[in-house]
C-alpha cells in the first residue's frame, strides 16, 4: 500500500479510485471542482519559468485566497512543452481551523532564480516568500 493513502478518508479514497494512473500522452481538463475533494487545475504560460510559475501560484492561490484548498496530493496529469500548457489533479480538503495547525506558510511565488533544467534529469529552481 502507498504511504500516502493511509490517512485519506474514505469518500477520498473513492474519488482517487476513479482515476486511475494516466497512461495516454495527451488529455485535457477543465478547470473545475469534484464535490468529493478532488481539483482541477489547466494553467498555462509563455514558457517553461511563466509555466512553472503559473503552476505553483494558482495552487497557492486554491489555498490562501479563493476556496482555502488544502491538497494532500498533486499529480500532473500532462505536460504540453509545446503550447506551454499543464493539466494536473489534486485531492484534498477545504482549510478548517480546528484541524489544520497554523505555522509558516507561503505568501508568494517569485521569478528570483527560477530556474528550469529539461535535461536528461529535469530539474527545477524555485523561491517562494514565506
Amino acid at each position: 500500500m502507498n504511504d500516502r493513502e493511509l490517512d485519506l478518508t474514505e469518500a477520498q479514497k473513492a474519488t482517487k479510485s476513479k482515476y486511475p494512473p494516466v497512461t495516454k500522452k495527451y488529455e485535457y481538463l477543465d478547470h473545475t471542482t469534484d464535490p468529493d475533494g478532488a481539483l482541477y487545475l489547466v494553467v498555462s504560460g509563455d514558457d517553461m519559468e511563466s509555466l512553472l510559475f503559473h503552476f505553483l501560484d494558482d495552487w497557492l492561490f486554491k489555498f490562501s485566497a479563493d476556496i482555502f484548498f488544502i491538497p494532500r496530493e498533486v499529480t500532473v496529469l500532462h505536460i504540453d512543452r509545446m503550447r506551454c500548457r499543464i493539466c494536473s489533479i489534486a485531492w484534498g480538503e477545504e482549510f478548517n481551523l480546528n484541524k489544520h495547525p497554523q505555522g509558516t506558510e507561503v505568501k508568494a511565488i517569485t521569478y528570483s532564480a527560477m530556474q528550469v533544467h529539461d535535461t536528461e534529469k529535469p530539474e527545477i529552481f524555485v523561491i517562494s516568500d514565506v
